[in-house]
């Protein structure tokens, strides 16, 4: 997320009840989590676990819980007891929930040509192009971009939250929502079937590729972001963070772990569940996802292992 203008670590700071620690003359210019961190950005961690993930990121400004660690040259600590907290108060403060009181917000944009069908729901400072065509019963939530001839059909929700919980088992309540305050994205051309779901990002974009096509009840995670002209068959599920590049095809049922990569004009045959990243230009099925070619031949000698049993048994037979 992108910060309306600059702001001083000094006056974040004082915001969250932090330390500084380090460069105490930055501007931080955007909010993120460290999937998709920039330079500029603010950062939070709060496990020693990924310390030097964070510390070595792109981000010019980390949200710790520790002072044993090195500060990066130039960059800032803020010191505080829970991290998550203060992240959060930050979310809070510079995109707080709006209430949305009518079907169709009045800070809508809308282009030329474009047809909104009855019982859609359009939330704060919605953008869409020209020549959509958007089906009963659809929900795009607030600060989502839709591009030029993009098709939703019915019943598709656009920028649910993400499913992004912290994980605090000594509490009560073990799961702690994260704050979505990103956006999604439909570049043009793009086609939704009925009944998807994709969820905004957590900090950043999820995004749609142009001329992408989803067919029915598919759903996107978070921050996975698609380039251009790919293919989802029904039922495709695509977890958090996953960058899947241009013309890649997912058929029926495919499952795709969190934050991997997809190369570029890969297909995974349907029902396949892919838990790691896939090199570009190949065919892929079956869980794990694999080389095609290789798994058939590997299902050929699992129906032989009856077969093969038998003749070992009578072998040993005296």
């Amino acid at each position: 997320m992108k910060l309306p203008a600059p702001i001083s670590v000094q006056w974040l700071s004082t915001l969250i009840a932090a330390e500084i620690i380090g460069n105490n003359t930055l501007e931080i210019t955007g909010v993120n989590e460290i999937h998709q961190v920039e330079m500029g950005d603010i950062v939070f961690v709060d496990h020693p676990k990924y310390y030097s993930t964070c510390l070595n990121s792109a981000a010019s400004c980390i949200i710790i819980n520790s002072k044993d660690v090195i500060v990066p040259e130039g960059k800032c600590l803020l010191f505080c007891t829970d991290p998550f907290e203060a992240y959060l108060k930050i979310i809070q403060h510079f995109k707080p929930f709006q209430v949305s009181t009518k079907s169709i917000s009045e800070d809508v944009k809308i282009g030329e040509g474009t047809i909104i069908m009855p019982n859609v729901f359009i939330g704060n400072n919605v953008q869409i192009g020209d020549n959509c065509v958007i089906y009963p019963g659809v929900v795009i939530l607030a600060h989502c971009l839709i591009g030029n001839d993009v098709i939703i059909q019915a019943n598709t929700v656009i920028g649910s939250d993400a499913f992004y919980y912290n994980t605090k088992k000594n509490k009560p309540a073990w799961y702690k929502k994260m704050l979505s305050c990103g956006r999604v994205i439909l570049e043009d051309k793009v086609e939704i079937g009925a009944g998807c779901t994709i969820d905004r990002g957590v900090s950043g974009d999820t995004i749609i590729g142009m001329g992408s096509k989803l067919d029915n009840m598919v759903h996107i995670g978070h921050d996975t972001q698609t380039e251009a002209n790919c293919l989802f068959a029904a039922q495709v599920a695509i977890a958090g963070g996953v960058k899947v590049k241009a013309g890649v095809t997912l058929w029926g049922q495919v499952g795709v772990s969190k934050t991997l990569t997809i190369g570029e004009n890969t297909v995974v045959l349907g029902q396949s569940g892919v838990t790691n990243t896939l090199a570009a230009n190949k065919v892929y099925m079956g869980f794990p996802a694999e080389d095609a070619s290789v798994k058939r031949r590997e299902y050929v000698w699992i129906r032989r292992i009856p077969e093969l049993w038998k003749k070992v048994m009578e072998d040993k037979k005296p």
